[in-house]
Parts: structure tokens; C-alpha cells; sequence
């Protein structure tokens, strides 16, 4: 099965690394909190990440912080398409669903802007 990460990054400001396995790579996004509760989250869509990540904790190459993992696991792939996601965590404390959509920007330009919907089992 593909794995997920959840890593806190101190750098430039405190967020979340939210990761999920994809090939040779990890699909990854920012966010501004943990997902707990239900509840929606402001997430930022970055590039992809190393694999290496998912075991990775420490210093983050020129001078970005370090990294510190708050879960992992692994995820099934529920639904995807074109700025929308759905999966199903099977982490150590993140186990349910969580679906990351693509918020239309004002710019067609800016597409890093995302939502994550997070439901606890």
C-alpha cells in the first residue's frame, strides 16, 4: 500500500507537512494545522517531495528549519481527479478519510491553493 507522512516543519513560520506516496515521488501539502477533529484546513499545494521524506526527520538542507514526524501510515487511494483528491489514513493517530480539492483561485495563475477536509473515524 502507498504511505502518508505528517511532518512539522519550524521553518519559516510552524506548519505541516502533509505527504502521500505517488510513484517515485511524494505529493505534498502545507497546512496550518494538525488535522484533529473534523474539520476543514487551509492547505498549500508545494512541489513534490523525495521518497526519503517519509523516514526523514531532522535538518532540512540550506538553512529551512528542521522536520519532526508527527504520523505516518498507510493510505488507499479513494477518488482522484483534476484538483481533487479523497483518501483513507491508516496512521498511527491520523486513521479516516481526508479529501483535498483545489480552491478556484482569482488568478488562474495560482493554483497552490487547496482545502483539506478531515474526518476521524
Amino acid at each position: 500500500m502507498p504511505q502518508f507522512v505528517l511532518l512539522e516543519h519550524d521553518h519559516p513560520e510552524l506548519h505541516w507537512d502533509f505527504m502521500l506516496e505517488h510513484g517515485d515521488v511524494l505529493l505534498t501539502w502545507r497546512l496550518d494545522r494538525i488535522p484533529s477533529l473534523a474539520c476543514e484546513i487551509a492547505a498549500m499545494h508545494l512541489p513534490d517531495h523525495r521518497k526519503a521524506y517519509l523516514d526523514y526527520e531532522g535538518p532540512v538542507s540550506g538553512n529551512r528549519g528542521s522536520v519532526t514526524r508527527i504520523d505516518r501510515g498507510n493510505f488507499e487511494l479513494l477518488a482522484s481527479s483534476a484538483g481533487d483528491l479523497t483518501a483513507r489514513l491508516q496512521g498511527t493517530t491520523l486513521q479516516g478519510s481526508v479529501r483535498l480539492s483545489k480552491i478556484s483561485p482569482h488568478s488562474s495563475r495560482d493554483e497552490s491553493h487547496w482545502r483539506m477536509i478531515w474526518q476521524p473515524d
